[in-house]
């Protein structure tokens, strides 16, 4: 099945070149020039992936992926920015875009990063049956990766879409002590040392939604080293 991107682009130019290169390669794109109709037919329409500007006219590419987020948490968003410091991307990975592209870029490493995205979502994808290998659990966490639920004893406990990724880096590799660098690349894609604390900041987020208000903690920390998830006082390795 064709897959279905809304593009908002405000630079005409940079628009009609993406435009083409996704069209010719089998895409169904929709194309918005500003950040208000952007945001109108992304929360109206049914889009597989959203490809945002972070410098639009009327309402910026930040602001239109949280609210997207608001209606939307499963959607991939891709950011296109001219500003490649390592505090802006954070801004955008704190807006929960699924990853982004400095610009110049060229596009086949674009075309890649759509594709990526595409199969960490699993679009499209028949359902995968339920078997023991969806569910992941640790003490009385359990998460389900085909319904993409998680539950902490009888309490559903709801998550962004890239916390959701963080808890599943770490209930799949449980008593493996997982440093900053690791889960970067693992859940944003990321694969160096941004010099920021995006990764303390959203284990931070993880720890209130399923440790705050339980005994037992599961998400640990390991000086000078990284982060672990272990019940108890398991060993880690």
């Amino acid at each position: 099945m064709q897959k279905r991107l809304l593009l908002v682009e405000d630079d005409a130019e940079v628009g009609s070149f993406i435009n083409k290169g996704l069209t010719e390669a089998a895409f169904d794109v929709t194309l918005a020039f500003d950040g208000v109709s952007g945001l109108k037919l992304a929360t109206s329409g049914s889009y597989d992936l959203i490809i945002l500007d972070v410098m639009l006219p009327g309402m910026n590419g930040l602001d239109v992926c949280k609210a997207i987020r608001r209606e939307n948490r499963q959607v991939p968003v891709l950011l296109l920015t001219a500003l490649g410091a390592s505090e802006n991307i954070v801004m955008g990975l704190e807006a929960e875009a699924d990853d982004y592209i400095v610009k110049p870029f060229k596009f086949n490493e674009l075309l890649a990063r759509i594709r990526s995205l595409l199969r960490r979502a699993d679009i499209g994808a028949p359902p995968a049956p339920i078997t023991p290998d969806n569910t992941y659990q640790i003490g009385d966490l359990v998460v389900n990766d085909v319904a993409k639920t998680v539950k902490r004893g009888e309490t559903s406990l709801m998550l962004t879409s890239t916390e959701y990724r963080l808890l599943l880096m770490f209930i799949r590799n449980q008593r493996r002590v997982l440093s900053r660098t690791e889960l970067l690349d693992a859940v944003w894609g990321v694969n160096f040392d941004m010099g920021t604390n995006v990764v303390d900041v959203y284990v931070n987020y993880l720890r209130k939604k399923i440790d705050k208000n339980w005994p037992v903690k599961l998400i640990h920390t390991v000086i000078g080293m990284g982060y672990v998830m272990k019940h108890g006082d398991e060993d880690t390795h």
